[in-house]
């Protein structure tokens, strides 16, 4: 398996050369040069298989010879066990065809944990055979901070900085990247919106010196290993209702779209979608892209779903590069037009293809708190925001057609209790192992939106770092 930036001009690599370099040198993003092809007929003998060992059958092609198979194996089974359900992805019906997928019972209450948990092991792996160290830098707008900080504390052979939009993320949130005490983690408060917090990200990417001196790797969904390792739960939940001899649609609140592009490489694979349904807040960037094939900035407001507040998703570049044909250098030049004039517009017959696999949803605040509060007083469920706006989008979607909806529930009610007892009375509590969270002594920076100052603090850092 080879990799291709969506410009067109990086150099094509292997898997464990794409996981550390996380975004490609001509600032586009790597995808798999042609897509694995599963059959029915394998699919079918997929049937039963534990969560481990369906993501071992799905992942195997994309890692290709690059890590040998016995380790990554160890380090599939190792990753899934620190989740505290059995199914791992337990799913539930909540109407005749309609389903939610719960995908945060790791360590840190998120989906995120499902890539991160993997990743975590396998830059430990890469890092050992390449004798390298890596100095990971990624943006959070809540979520894959803390998963990925749980995924790197403690690695002798990384650092890790993150990111976040200063007081727009959940104290819950903010508190599972801050209390960590590991001398190898970095919290960086940042004066400005997720937005500006991933800008900072790519720009540092960007600085090829800054990059190489530091040997900068990624953890957001710009790294290709994410999105690998989150085409699996597509797979689990289409085995569980039928395929492949039954199709499904998925419903996905999403933000920087890496979520919703999995279930998109799924479909590549051969898994029966037939549409995804693209779920958004008041931020709905991707709804009017979907809607009128423009997608256009206009700023981002803060919302009780922190974790879709982004007005740019990086991921959509992906899908896109497929819309172009796979034509880099066209995709290159409309992406770069995009950033000075904050807009792009697509052709015709591109939106139109787009249209064939997906749709776009949004839901206001008022919205998302009336769907907590239905959905209680129906099921007794407690759901976080973001999850009531892709279960709110599914159950609009299941009221057309035969084919079941499957919602994304994609963290606990817990990591947004504010919003959770807003809507029905009722505070949900966190797990056991974080039920001293909200009083461990925080450690992080505030920094201003300016590359140099945070440039310059990361190297401060690791120098220090050198010299303990």
């Amino acid at each position: 398996m080879r990799y291709i930036s969506t410009r067109g001009a990086a150099p094509t690599l292997k898997f464990d050369e794409v996981l550390l370099a996380g975004l490609a040198s001509d600032g586009g993003l790597y995808v798999p040069e042609s897509w694995p092809q599963i059959s029915a007929a394998e699919l079918r003998r997929w049937r039963g298989l534990s969560y481990a060992d369906l993501a071992i059958r799905v992942m195997s092609p994309f890692i290709g010879d690059t890590v040998p198979q016995a380790a990554f194996e160890r380090m599939v089974r190792d990753a899934y066990a620190t989740f505290d359900h059995p199914a791992v992805v337990p799913m539930k019906q909540l109407g005749e065809r309609l389903w939610s997928m719960e995908l945060f019972h790791g360590p840190t209450l998120a989906f995120k944990d499902l890539a991160l948990q993997l990743v975590g092991r396998l830059y430990d792996n890469v890092l050992a055979s390449h004798n390298a160290r890596v100095t990971i830098v990624g943006a959070t707008s809540g979520d894959t901070g803390s998963a990925a900080i749980e995924a790197c504390r403690d690695r002798k052979s990384i650092e890790i900085f993150i990111l976040h939009p200063e007081g727009r993320v959940s104290a819950v949130q903010r508190r599972q990247m801050t209390t960590v005490p590991s001398k190898n983690v970095h919290n960086l408060a940042i004066q400005g919106s997720f937005d500006d917090c991933q800008d900072l990200v790519k720009a540092m990417f960007n600085d090829r010196p800054f990059r190489e001196a530091h040997k900068l790797g990624a953890v957001n969904s710009i790294n290709w290993a994410r999105i690998m390792a989150q085409i699996v739960y597509y797979f689990r939940a289409g085995l569980e209702l039928g395929a492949p001899d039954r199709s499904l649609r998925f419903s996905v609140p999403t933000g920087n779209f890496g979520n919703v592009y999995a279930g998109y490489a799924a479909r590549q694979m051969g898994l029966p979608i037939e549409k995804f349904i693209v779920a958004s807040n008041r931020n709905d960037i991707l709804t009017r892209f979907f809607a009128s094939g423009r997608m256009e900035i206009l700023g981002v407001e803060p919302s009780l779903s922190p974790s879709m507040d982004i007005q740019v998703s990086s991921n959509l570049e992906r899908l896109l590069f497929d819309l172009y044909g796979r034509d880099g250098k066209a995709l290159a030049a409309d992406m770069e037009n995009f950033r000075e004039r904050k807009s792009l517009t697509l052709a015709p017959e591109r939106h139109q293809a787009a249209l064939q696999w997906f749709q776009g949803f949004r839901l206001s605040d008022e919205g998302t708190l009336s769907e907590i509060g239905r959905l209680h007083r129906l099921t007794g469920e407690l759901i976080d925001p973001h999850s009531a706006i892709g279960i709110a989008a599914a159950v609009e979607a299941a009221k057309t057609g035969e084919t079941p909806v499957v919602a994304l529930a994609t963290a606990h009610p817990a990591k947004f209790a504010e919003a959770v007892k807003r809507a029905t009375g009722v505070e949900p509590l966190l797990p056991p192992h974080l039920a001293d969270l909200m009083t461990n002594p925080e450690r992080f920076e505030r920094l201003p939106n300016d590359l140099g100052a945070v440039e310059a603090h990361i190297k401060r850092r690791l120098a220090e770092e050198v010299h303990a």
